[in-house]
């Protein structure tokens, strides 16, 4: 069982990527971004708690994410492993997240950490607005989003790092030759782990 996180800083390609990894390893990629449209569309409880947020473009409490990471945790399809995107993102969503997968004595294999210089996630975020006509996806949108992965998210990344279970991969340049350089760094740290 191969259970995995990818994270980096607004416009690093995480969501590109982790459809690629999770491909390869064989395991569904979990977006919270995803968990978060299922239960609003099919108006679950907790989804209809979560639009009141994500209809105000406000950031979706901690304890309203960890319950439906939760939930998205015990369905079949990621028994047998998975990827997560977009979660953690706080040191307190970390430490649940370990909760969670401690009450079934799991722990995460590796944490995908997606580096690319400021000014190149800058000009992806605006090819991607001219592409995909996102009015999300303005400059001063993009540097609050970066401030707030470098206030919140990137205490994440140094817990995982302190486990020594952090796998940095450059995610600059080609997304193709990004997923394969993720790749090889993911296979040759389990290999290791397992030795």
């Amino acid at each position: 069982m191969t259970r995995l996180l990818i994270i980096g800083p607004p416009g690093s390609g995480k969501g590109t990527q982790a459809v690629h990894l999770a491909r390869h390893f064989g395991i569904p990629a979990v977006s919270t971004g995803d968990i978060f449209r299922s239960n609003v569309s099919r108006a679950t409880e907790l989804g209809t708690q979560a639009a009141q947020y994500l209809d105000g473009g406000d950031l979706v409490p901690d304890h309203l994410t960890n319950a439906l990471v939760r939930d998205r945790l015990l369905e079949n399809d990621v028994r047998r492993g998975f990827l997560l995107d977009g979660y953690p993102r706080t040191a307190v969503q970390a430490v649940e997240l370990d909760n969670m997968l401690a009450a079934s004595g799991l722990a995460l294999n590796a944490v995908i950490e997606l580096r690319a210089p400021d000014t190149e996630l800058e000009q992806r975020m605006r090819k991607r607005a001219r592409e995909q006509g996102r009015t999300d996806d303005t400059v001063d949108v993009f540097r609050r989003r970066l401030d707030l992965y470098r206030r919140e998210t990137h205490e994440v990344v140094s817990v995982y790092a302190a486990r020594g279970i952090l796998v940095p991969v450059d995610g600059s340049g080609d997304p193709g030759e990004i997923t394969a350089q993720a790749i090889a760094a993911v296979e040759k740290f389990l290999a290791a782990a397992r030795a």
